[in-house]
């Protein structure tokens, strides 16, 4: 079979519009939607030496004049990694709007900033009407990724909107901003590196100069090392407040999936310490769908949590010296343990097509606070369930729900009960700081 023929090609090299046209052929049918104009159309930046596709770099090189190409081998690299990527579009993770974007979100050596050109377009005044005669200036794609065609729109509280786009794209573009950073930062060292040992008398020769000047086409990208318990027993008050924290935290890999690269430190809220740098995806996981003031919903992702990555998330939770100590979790996260494990056999069933089906969804309410577990109490209920029979399932106090965790964990992951409780823990926190009371937020405060 022979290769298809395309116009401009030369020594492997294509022009921006054939490889505009050669992405929208490889990628036509991969699960995640892939937009036109990934090199010609802002936010790509051939001019600068490089265009993201996925999260893959692929250089370009000046011919001549204001004409670009690029390497056909990166192009037809970066659409079979993007092709292999399984998307399922229900598993969604909030994105914005959000009251303080991220630290990251300002850092001048990730030029993509995803979300934050996501934030700027979605909330333009005006809305789209007002936004139309500029059309040709905002941004058509993101990394060669149509997100605009998954993007979710939720309202909470009957006014405001929250949106979502499928957990594999967030993965996906955390991933190619990470690579951008590491590209840039790598091109910056090179000529540092070059202007330091040019000799005086030679003036150093720039980009600009005549005949074209390639790089590898994949662009120096480094690995993100592994997370060895680093700033384990640090404070997030004193430590997130540090300069360079954000660049220290893109080169570990997420410590719990430890396939992405972190992008930022997970915390517990009720300690007040460092967990571990861990990548926007797996930063959200740990949530609920929705969380108010004193209760949450128990989603299915908590069969994630507690069933089939049990022994990571326990670990991970367990790396904040308060829970470890108590042998606990932070109260949200053991009100969903109650829930979803502890009073699994209390829940109601109802037929379906296929046998039997769980009745409603779960949802776990508290009063009164952890630190003073006397007066802790938890409260499952169902809702929605179908017949409208059932609500309460039971009332747990805290203290009987603490005991039933330690007795879980000892079984489920011995290895992660053997490393707990304060006669095990030397650096025991001397003070235990109150879960934060202000929910209304953003959904992370009791996180």
């Amino acid at each position: 079979m022979s290769e298809r023929v395309i116009p401009g090609r030369a020594d492997g090299l294509i022009n921006l519009i054939a490889a505009d046209a050669l992405w929208g052929d490889l990628t036509a049918g991969s699960a995640v939607p892939t937009a036109s104009g990934a090199f010609t159309r802002s936010p790509a930046r051939a001019r600068m030496g490089y265009v993201l596709l996925g999260s893959h770099v692929v250089t370009t090189v000046r011919v001549s004049g204001d004409q670009w190409s690029v390497p056909e081998v990166g192009v037809r690299r970066a659409a079979a990694e993007l092709n292999t990527v399984a998307m399922n579009r229900h598993d969604l993770v909030r994105i914005g709007p959000f009251r303080r974007a991220p630290g990251q979100e300002r850092d001048e050596e990730r030029p993509l900033r995803w979300r934050w050109r996501i934030t700027v377009e979605l909330q333009e005044p005006g809305g789209p009407e007002r936004a139309a005669p500029r059309e040709a200036d905002r941004p058509h794609h993101l990394a060669g990724i149509d997100w605009r065609q998954m993007l979710v729109e939720q309202t909470r509280d009957g006014t405001r909107q929250t949106w979502w786009l499928p957990r594999a794209v967030v993965r996906l573009l955390d991933a190619a901003e990470h690579t951008e950073m590491q590209w840039v930062q790598a091109s910056r060292t090179r000529r540092t590196s070059a202007a330091a040992t040019d000799p005086p008398s030679r003036p150093r020769q720039g980009p600009d100069a005549d005949g074209p000047q390639a790089t590898s086409p994949e662009g120096p990208t480094a690995s993100p090392r592994p997370y060895n318990k680093e700033l384990e027993g640090r404070l997030y008050s004193a430590l997130s407040r540090k300069p360079g924290t954000s660049r220290r935290v893109a080169g570990w890999a997420c410590a719990v999936c430890r396939t992405t690269p972190a992008t930022v430190l997970d915390h517990c809220h009720e300690h007040g310490y460092v967990r571990a740098p861990v990548c926007h995806s797996c930063n959200t996981l740990e949530r609920p769908d929705h969380l108010y003031s004193n209760d949450i919903r128990v989603a299915n992702r908590y069969t994630r949590l507690f069933r089939t990555d049990t022994d990571d998330w326990l670990r991970h939770w367990h790396r904040c010296p308060g829970c470890r100590a108590r042998t606990t979790l932070p109260l949200p996260h053991l009100a969903a343990w109650t829930a979803r494990i502890a009073c699994r056999s209390l829940r109601p069933t109802h037929r379906a097509p296929r046998g039997r089906k769980p009745c409603g969804v779960l949802r776990v309410s508290w009063t009164g606070s952890q630190n003073a577990p006397r007066s802790c109490l938890l409260t499952v209920t169902v809702d929605f369930c179908p017949s409208g029979e059932h609500h309460v399932l039971a009332q747990v106090p805290y203290r009987e729900a603490a005991e039933r965790f330690r007795a879980w964990l000892a079984e489920t992951a011995p290895a992660v009960a053997a490393a707990a409780g304060p006669d095990r823990l030397d650096d025991l926190p001397a003070q235990f700081r109150p879960v934060i009371a202000d929910t209304s937020g953003e959904d992370l405060e009791l996180f």
